[in-house]
């Protein structure tokens, strides 16, 4: 498995893994599906924005891939992060988001990100347990704040700090 960056004949894959998780999981808490114009719109945002969009590959196959992006479109959150990771179902519990992660978490380090943000649906006990692994801690949880499946939804608020700086540097 290697990981690389997102290019455009990988859009096809990455909309179909987004959409499986929209009609069959809790991890995005949508329930419109996309088309392949969409992603594509929102893998140039991504790139225009300096952002990483990462596929986990095993030869031409898409298995996962993972990004981040602004927590908060407010100058204050400038050095923090959230990120979205998502694997293909029949690939899920390989390893693969892990290794996309610890991608990731590099990327932010080189782009002077201080703190990374993960919101996963409280019940997902395999992805919380992941992020711990990763040296994220919980600082909360918020709940009945989402709604899908005819269910209210709880959202676990996981961090990790990518630095030790004591001060953010000016703008």
């Amino acid at each position: 498995m290697d990981i690389r960056d997102a290019t455009e004949p990988d859009l096809e894959t990455i909309t179909a893994i987004y959409n499986d998780a929209v009609e069959n999981t809790t991890a995005i808490w949508n329930e419109r599906l996309v088309d392949v114009d969409n992603r594509r719109k929102w893998l140039a945002d991504r790139r225009q924005a300096g952002y990483p969009v990462i596929v986990a590959v095993d030869g031409d196959e898409v298995l996962g891939y993972a990004t981040f992006g602004d927590y908060r479109p407010f100058d204050g959150y400038r050095h923090t992060v959230e990120h979205s990771v998502y694997v293909q179902s029949d690939q899920r519990g390989r390893g693969i988001g892990k290794t996309l992660m610890v991608e990731l978490i590099e990327r932010a380090r080189a782009l002077g990100k201080h703190v990374m943000i993960a919101g996963i649906d409280a019940s997902n006990t395999g992805s919380i347990h992941l992020h711990e692994r990763l040296g994220f801690v919980n600082v909360g949880v918020l709940e009945q704040v989402g709604a899908k499946f005819g269910r209210w939804l709880d959202l676990a608020f996981l961090q990790l700090t990518l630095d030790d700086r004591e001060a953010p540097a000016p703008q």
